[in-house]
C-alpha cells in the first residue's frame, strides 16, 4: 500500500522539487503553459509579498515510497483579508497532485489543520497568497491554453476538491473576443457617443513619460471602484507605481486607458500583451538566454492577444457610458490596418459580479474558459454561504 510521507519546503532542494512537480505531470499536455520561475518562487518570498506583513505561509510537497514527488500545496492567509468574511478565511494554493484521492486528501488536509491551529475558519482554493488577477481559481472547463500567470490543471482535480467537500464559492469566467466593434450592443454605443460627444469628458493612453500621475490616476480609481468588494483592500500610490512599473517591460501604450471628467479621473482600462505566448517558449527561465528569447519573441511580434487586466469606474459614473467610452477609444486605435493584436480575453469576472458580466456580454465577449474557487468549512455543521452579489438590492 502506498505511504504518503508529507515534506515541508524550506530549502534548495525541496524548492525545486516544488517547481518541478508540474513540469512532470504535465508533460504530455499540449496547452499547458510552463509559469516563469520567478512568477512562482516571488509569492513565496517575504522580501517580496508584501502578504508576509499580515500573513504567514507554509508549503509542502508530498512523496511517495519511492520517494519521488507525487504531490505539493501551500497554505496561508491574510489576517486584513481573513476578517472580510463570515469566518475567519485563509487558503490554499498552488496544489498539484497526482489522480489519487488519498494522496490529494493528505494535502488538503495539511492545509485545513495548519490553517486551524492559525485560528482560521475556513479555507479556499485553490487561491493566490496575494492579488486575485494571479494564481486564482480551479479551470473546469476550457481547457485551452493559460493566460499568464493564470492556472492551468488536470480536468479530474474538480473531483478531488468535490470529494473532499470543497463547496462552490463562486465562478470565474473568462471572456473572449475579436478586436473590433462588430457585435457590441446598440445602448453601449448610443451611450459612448454621449459621453464622446462632451467635452467634459476625455479619453487618453497611458503615458509611459508620465507614469507618476498615471499610478495616482490608477490609485484614485480602484479605491474607489474595486477596495469596497470583500477581500480586496485599497492601495497605496506606492503599490500602484509598483504594479504599473511592473508591465512597464511588456507595456504597451495603444492598450492602456483612462477617463476623464472635467480631468478628473474616473476609469481605467488595463491591458497588456498576453505574454503567455512568449513565456510558452522560455521553459520556465528568463535567464540571458531566456530574455534574449523574450526579445526575439517580442521584436517578432509573437503575442497576437491583448489581455485584459483590469478594468473599473468609479461607482457614480457607472451605467453613464464610460465603460463604453473607453471601449470605443481603444477600438478607434486597434481596428486600424496592421494592427498587432487580432483578439482580447478579459481577466475572469466573478458570477457575483452580473454588471460586469452583463457589460462582457453587451460588448459581445463569450465564455471560453470558467474557473472555481472553492470554500471549506472547518465547521462542518455549519451553513455554507456562496459569495454574495455586487449587485445592489433595489
Amino acid at each position: 500500500m502506498e505511504k504518503y510521507s508529507l515534506v515541508e519546503v524550506n530549502d534548495k532542494k525541496s524548492s525545486r522539487e516544488f517547481l518541478l512537480l508540474p513540469v512532470r505531470l504535465y508533460k504530455n499536455e499540449k496547452n499547458w503553459i510552463r509559469p516563469l520561475d520567478k512568477d512562482v518562487e516571488k509569492v513565496f518570498d517575504p522580501g517580496i509579498n508584501k502578504s508576509f506583513r499580515s500573513g504567514e505561509c507554509i508549503r509542502w510537497i508530498l512523496t511517495g515510497n519511492n520517494g519521488d514527488t507525487v504531490g505539493r500545496v501551500a497554505a496561508f492567509y491574510d489576517k486584513k483579508i481573513a476578517r472580510n468574511n463570515k469566518q475567519l478565511t485563509g487558503g490554499m494554493g498552488f496544489f498539484e497532485c497526482i489522480n489519487d484521492r488519498k494522496a490529494a486528501f493528505v494535502l488538503f488536509d495539511a492545509c485545513r489543520e495548519w490553517l486551524a491551529g492559525k485560528g482560521m475558519e475556513a479555507m479556499d482554493g485553490p487561491v493566490n497568497f496575494g492579488d486575485r488577477e494571479r494564481w486564482w481559481g480551479l479551470l473546469v472547463d476550457g481547457f485551452s491554453e493559460p493566460n499568464y500567470c493564470m492556472p492551468w490543471n488536470f480536468g479530474y482535480y474538480k473531483e478531488l476538491f468535490e470529494e473532499y467537500g470543497f463547496k462552490n464559492y463562486f465562478n470565474q469566467y473568462t471572456f473572449r473576443r475579436n478586436i473590433s466593434v462588430e457585435g457590441i450592443h446598440p445602448a453601449i454605443m448610443e451611450k459612448a457617443e454621449r459621453v464622446f460627444s462632451n467635452p467634459d469628458y476625455s479619453f487618453r493612453k497611458i503615458d509611459r513619460n508620465n507614469m507618476e500621475k498615471a499610478a495616482d490616476d490608477f490609485r484614485i480609481i480602484y479605491n474607489q471602484a474595486w477596495a469596497k468588494h470583500s477581500g480586496v483592500k485599497e492601495i497605496t500610490k506606492t503599490h500602484a507605481m509598483a504594479l504599473l512599473r511592473s508591465f512597464k517591460p511588456i507595456m504597451d501604450e495603444r492598450l492602456i486607458w483612462f477617463a476623464y471628467h472635467k480631468d478628473e479621473p474616473i476609469g481605467f482600462y488595463i491591458m497588456i500583451p498576453e505574454i503567455n505566448q512568449i513565456v510558452k517558449h522560455l521553459n520556465g527561465r528568463l535567464d540571458v538566454i531566456g530574455k534574449i528569447k523574450f526579445m526575439y519573441h517580442k521584436w517578432m511580434k509573437t503575442c497576437n492577444k491583448a489581455y485584459g487586466v483590469i478594468f473599473g469606474v468609479v461607482p457614480r459614473f457607472q451605467g453613464k457610458g464610460i465603460e463604453g467610452g473607453m471601449i470605443m477609444a481603444f477600438a478607434d486605435v486597434g481596428t486600424r490596418p496592421g494592427f498587432q493584436y487580432n483578439d482580447l480575453e478579459l481577466n475572469w469576472i466573478g458570477d457575483f459580479n452580473p454588471s460586469m458580466i452583463k457589460l462582457a456580454n453587451q460588448l459581445a465577449f463569450k465564455v471560453i474558459k470558467t474557473h472555481v474557487t472553492w470554500r471549506y468549512l472547518f465547521d462542518r455543521e455549519k451553513e455554507f454561504e456562496r459569495a454574495k452579489s455586487l449587485l445592489k438590492p433595489r
